[in-house]
């Protein structure tokens, strides 16, 4: 009798190991899949950002973190006053340290004719309504620019302190990363953009 009983205790440990072991193993496999799906929404999808600058100020102040859609520009339409991430122009030299990132307010649209006169901006010819928080002076004049087909002409909301378009010219559509759409850092400033 006692020769059954020790052979049913290794075997009830067995069953134990390998249940703890297959189940190390679907915990490992929920990991990799989870990890593999985060690499794939920020690759095509979402992607966080850091305000390192303040030229977009009042609007992103430094030290923010956005989050961009990037599906937004792949399958909809930009518009004059969303909030683009892009890749910087190889033309952009405003001093300070080299960014491979930046971040602008769309002001002018394919085909359009911007210029300015003091602080007001004019695209086609009429003022441009800027319902969004920005600062004066405008800094920088514009001058007669027609934005080409596929480009977007980009400013800072801080007008006066905002390397931009005015400097580098418009940018490409193959250049944009995506629409900041959130807020999400500090706290106490969460929210939609």
């Amino acid at each position: 009798m006692t020769s059954d009983v020790t052979s049913a205790a290794p075997s009830a440990r067995v069953t134990r190991a390998r249940r703890g072991g297959r189940a190390l193993l679907e915990w490992v496999v929920i990991l990799l899949v989870a990890i593999g799906v985060s690499f794939v929404v920020r690759a095509y999808a979402f992607q966080t950002f850091f305000i390192p600058s303040g030229s977009m100020e009042p609007t992103l102040l430094v030290g923010d973190r956005i989050v961009v859609d990037k599906l937004s520009v792949d399958f909809g339409a930009i518009h004059r006053g969303d909030i683009l991430v892009f890749k910087a122009p190889p033309t952009e030299n405003c001093g300070g340290p080299p960014v491979t990132d930046l971040v602008k307010r769309v002001i002018g649209l394919p085909g359009d004719v911007l210029t300015s006169k003091g602080n007001t901006i004019y695209v086609n010819g009429k003022p441009l309504a800027e319902n969004w928080p920005h600062t004066e002076p405008l800094g920088p004049a514009i001058g007669r620019v027609v934005v080409p087909a596929n480009h977007y002409f980009m400013m800072g909301d801080h007008h006066d302190d905002s390397c931009d378009s005015r400097s580098w010219g418009p940018i490409t559509r193959s250049e944009i990363i995506g629409k900041a759409f959130l807020r999400i850092w500090p706290l106490n400033r969460v929210g939609s953009l």
